[in-house]
């Protein structure tokens, strides 16, 4: 795979960790989905165990283009913008991330 594409996967990977880890909290989780979160704590679980392996995924997305040194500022730098791009997701236009959790009703 090209270095451009590692670090589209590695981008993807960031926002949707930082999207479903955002959606795993109860407040995030009432701003964009329709069904309470209580009624839905299994899928927090998922959603937490989601963010975590997509955030970590990304790291060797990010070891894959450049030498370790220069792969973890990019990486930190990636979860950043990420999570930065998910509050104005919930801010502006919060429904938007159920195309993340598609199995909520």
């Amino acid at each position: 795979m090209s270095e451009a594409l590692w670090l589209v996967l590695a981008a993807a990977l960031s926002f949707s960790g930082m999207a479903w880890l955002a959606l795993a909290m109860e407040v995030h989780w009432g701003q964009v989905m329709p069904r309470p979160a209580a009624e839905a704590p299994r899928a927090r679980l998922t959603l937490r165990v989601l963010g975590a392996a997509a955030v970590l995924l990304s790291l060797p997305a990010c070891l894959m283009v450049d030498r370790p040194s220069m792969a973890v500022l990019v990486w930190v730098m990636l979860l950043a913008v990420a999570a930065v791009l998910v509050a104005l997701t919930l801010a502006w236009r919060a429904r938007a991330l159920r195309l993340l959790w598609p199995w909520a009703r």
